[in-house]
């Protein structure tokens, strides 16, 4: 994240950050992130609260259970997740968020 927030502060792009960690995250809108990026970018797999999830809540990830479990567990959705004019960057990739942001 705090790469992220510098790559855009650095280049003056203006963006408004949701912590969704303490704010919490809609459902409707993980199930968006979802659809635009799939299951496998958006959930983090490799943290630790993953691994303490149920086997039903690991399972319910790869299907339409996924932004129920997701909202209820939001340290399992990758960061940061930037949403812009036509698509969705998941997770800092310099090259990635340069090609397309500037």
């Amino acid at each position: 994240m705090k790469k992220a927030r510098t790559w855009l502060e650095s280049r003056g792009i203006a963006y408004t950050f949701h912590d969704y960690k303490k704010q919490g995250a809609d459902p409707e809108r993980i199930a968006g992130w979802i659809a635009a990026a799939g299951p496998g970018k958006v959930v983090n797999r490799a943290g630790t609260t993953f691994r303490k999830l149920s086997a039903e809540d690991q399972a319910a990830l790869a299907g339409d259970g996924a932004p129920a479990v997701l909202a209820a567990n939001t340290s399992v959705i990758k960061r940061p997740i930037v949403e812009y004019p036509g698509g969705l960057l998941v997770g800092f990739k310099e090259a990635e968020w340069s090609a397309i942001l500037g």
